[in-house]
């Protein structure tokens, strides 16, 4: 009898253990947006390994990283032993996230869209898969109403060129389909590109025929090509309204193209810079 008793507080000891990692998981985030996400639902203590990109909020430089998400290391992600692992639907490659699985870790694919819609949608869905639904919610809700609250610029739209560099010889510009062009519209400006979708790279004649206002780039971008002034070395770009005018702004990265809970902010930033 009593070691009948003894099996049977194993086992209801064991259901507590399961039904406690059930509930409050160890997380690998694999994404900046989701990252973010996840600290704006109140688990950043669950987080025990995020990607490269997770640069905001600065609690996650405090936690193993295992390098960028769209080239993670199915062993790096292993090594800190994660019940879940909530992945950008862009991360990769797809043979470590299928050694992933076959090792027994749980994968929370998340989207990636860069739009309001998208936005809303990856708040609820990793709350959902961190057993926060009602906050994940909460949190879409006050994103949504943050956004209905901010004003349309009153004056013209302004003509914005998004310049992307990989390196000073290396820059390339966002066309239409871009988290680039999508914020720029979302702060009520005009991409100067439209006349083909994703990115290319920069030259003289292109920058000259957009014929932008302002050039926009990420803080890492300005910062890669020796500050405000270095831009105007680049094809082109001194020939432009926005050379004329050495208008040219920076953002942080996440912030500008995250898309993520800080979403209002950025529209806010961004217009502010575009229409001071």
């Amino acid at each position: 009898m009593r070691s009948l008793m003894w099996m049977m507080a194993i086992a209801v000891s064991g259901l507590f253990v399961f039904q406690a990692a059930a509930e409050e998981p160890r997380v690998a985030s694999l994404g900046g947006a989701v990252t973010e996400t996840i600290w704006a639902l109140g688990a950043g203590d669950r987080v025990v390994a995020v990607d490269a990109s997770s640069t905001y909020p600065a609690e996650a430089a405090n936690v193993p990283h295992v390098g960028y998400y769209r080239m993670i290391s199915a062993e790096g992600v292993l090594s800190v032993n994660p019940d879940v692992v909530l992945a950008s639907d862009e991360a990769g490659p797809p043979q470590a996230l299928e050694q992933l699985t076959r090792a027994g870790v749980r994968i929370e694919r998340i989207t990636s869209s860069h739009s309001i819609t998208g936005c809303l949608a990856r708040i609820r869905a990793v709350g959902l898969a961190l057993n926060r639904a009602e906050e994940g919610e909460a949190l879409a809700r006050k994103v949504e109403s943050e956004l209905a609250s901010i004003p349309a610029p009153t004056n013209p739209a302004v003509r914005v060129l998004f310049v992307f560099a990989r390196g000073p010889g290396a820059l390339n510009v966002a066309g239409t389909g871009t988290a680039a062009d999508e914020i720029i519209r979302l702060a009520g400006a005009q991409n100067a590109v439209t006349e083909y979708a994703g990115y290319r790279p920069l030259t003289a004649e292109a920058a000259v025929q957009a014929a932008p206002d302002v050039i926009l780039l990420t803080q890492s971008s300005m910062d890669g090509l020796g500050g405000a002034d270095a831009i105007w070395h680049a094809p082109g770009l001194k020939e432009t309204p926005a050379g004329e005018h050495a208008r040219a702004v920076a953002m942080d990265d996440l912030l500008l193209l995250g898309f993520g809970p800080r979403l209002p902010q950025a529209i806010r930033e961004l217009q502010a810079l575009l229409y001071p």
